[in-house]
């Protein structure tokens, strides 16, 4: 059973990490690129972005070869979908709980690795997991990326939002698409637990919406050295103007089934709250839209359901990651069209690279040596990124992958 402490967030302290990112002497020069050649990836794979050059080589071994789908689920985007959702294995891993009390008195769960303390030393690399809506430490995915950084030697630890996998909430408040504060809080807060070591994170889905939302606002000043996204919806109007066709509504209902079942466990610090709040149409949300209408976008201080989708997009925060970032969607994703994908501004943006997978579904990807029950196809793509990002830290700590946007001083 995990072991349950609370911590209080605390003001960021100045280390070593910090002074590296912000006094590189690689920071204000363009690094030099390798030469590219066609054969890093194979044609079944769209590779693009502005570090496609600086990121492709070390991805080779990976992307050289044939995305081929497992045949009995990838001939139908819904089939792998639901297949990955119900029949992926869930790998047996123990975790130690930590509640963070964060600064409007909210809770936040991080799940550690147990026994990580015992062998990794204080300066190992940390990866911080950011799931899917109503997801958490539980889920299949994210104890197959736990084992995987795992093995490489990786700290891990699991960032469960306010109410997702059993994570207390203590406020009349839950997560969105756009709310940044409790990312920030939770990173610092790794941070200055292990201040000599190097911060990523990669994000799933909306966690993967909420982790570029913050790097964009960060920008300049993101204490992270680099971060994976992974079907990430990217633009919430147009996600959401599919996720109301066809047999999209069955994802749409499973959803707002579990918004509710988290949102009964809590209904009580709702009682009498008024301001505007719908606890009626959030309480009996058949739609992810409905629950969001009664409470998320009023929490968080939009107008309309519309604007809150508009103005929590992530896509308009690609052009703001001044870190290397990699992108990585299936072109068949029923709940992150391909068509949201902001592919201009990745190609326009040095710091990012983006793969899209002929197939793979949402948080799917059933394919590689381990499918069809085993991890999914991009996880040792994700470490092979994070692994060679991490071994660019040159031996006295100063960054060589750094910013190549940066101003010249």
């Amino acid at each position: 059973m995990a072991r349950i402490a609370f911590a209080t967030s605390s003001a960021p302290i100045i280390t070593v990490r910090t002074l590296r990112r912000r006094f590189s002497v690689f920071a204000a020069a363009k690094p030099k690129l390798p030469e590219m050649s066609q054969n890093y990836h194979h044609s079944s794979l769209e590779v693009i972005g502005g570090g496609r050059d600086r990121f492709l080589p070390a991805l080779k071994d990976s992307l050289v070869k044939p995305y081929n789908a497992f045949p009995l689920t990838g001939f139908n985007r819904h089939v792998e979908t639901i297949y990955a959702a119900f029949y992926r294995s869930v790998p047996s891993v123990r975790l130690r709980r930590e509640c963070l009390r964060t600064k409007d008195n909210g809770s936040v769960a991080l799940d550690w690795v147990v026994g990580d303390d015992s062998f990794l030393s204080p300066e190992s690399p940390i990866l911080i997991l950011l799931p899917g809506l109503t997801g958490g430490s539980q889920d299949s995915y994210v104890r197959h990326m736990l084992l995987r950084a795992q093995s490489k030697k990786w700290r891990c630890v699991v960032f469960n939002s306010r109410g997702c996998g059993d994570s207390p909430v203590t406020t009349p408040q839950f997560y969105s698409a756009s709310f940044l504060g409790d990312t920030g809080e939770v990173i610092a807060h790794v941070g200055d637990k292990f201040p000599n070591a190097n911060l990523y994170a990669a994000g799933w889905s909306l966690g993967a919406n909420i982790l570029v939302n913050y790097l964009g606002q960060e920008s300049h000043n993101c204490p992270l050295s680099g971060a994976v996204s992974l079907c990430n919806p990217f633009d919430l109007v147009i996600a959401d103007e599919d996720f109301h066709k066809g047999f999209n509504n069955v994802y749409d209902k499973a959803l707002s089934k579990s918004l509710r079942r988290i949102f009964s466990k809590h209904s009580l610090l709702f009682e009498d709250i008024g301001g505007g709040f719908n606890i009626p149409l959030a309480a009996n949300a058949t739609t992810v839209r409905d629950f969001d209408e009664g409470i998320t976008r009023v929490s968080f201080g939009f107008k309309s359901v519309d604007e809150y989708y508009s103005k929590s997009s992530s896509s308009k925060s690609v052009k703001q990651v001044r870190i290397p970032l990699l992108c990585i969607q299936a072109a068949n994703d029923p709940i992150a069209p391909e068509r949201g994908i902001p592919r201009d501004e990745i190609k326009a943006n040095p710091n990012c690279m983006l793969i899209v997978t002929p197939r793979g579904g949402h948080l799917g990807w059933v394919a590689g040596e381990e499918a069809p029950n085993g991890a999914p196809w991009t996880d040792p793509v994700v470490m092979e990124f994070l692994q060679y990002v991490e071994s660019r830290e040159t031996i006295n700590g100063e960054r060589s992958f750094e910013d190549v946007q940066q101003i010249q001083v």
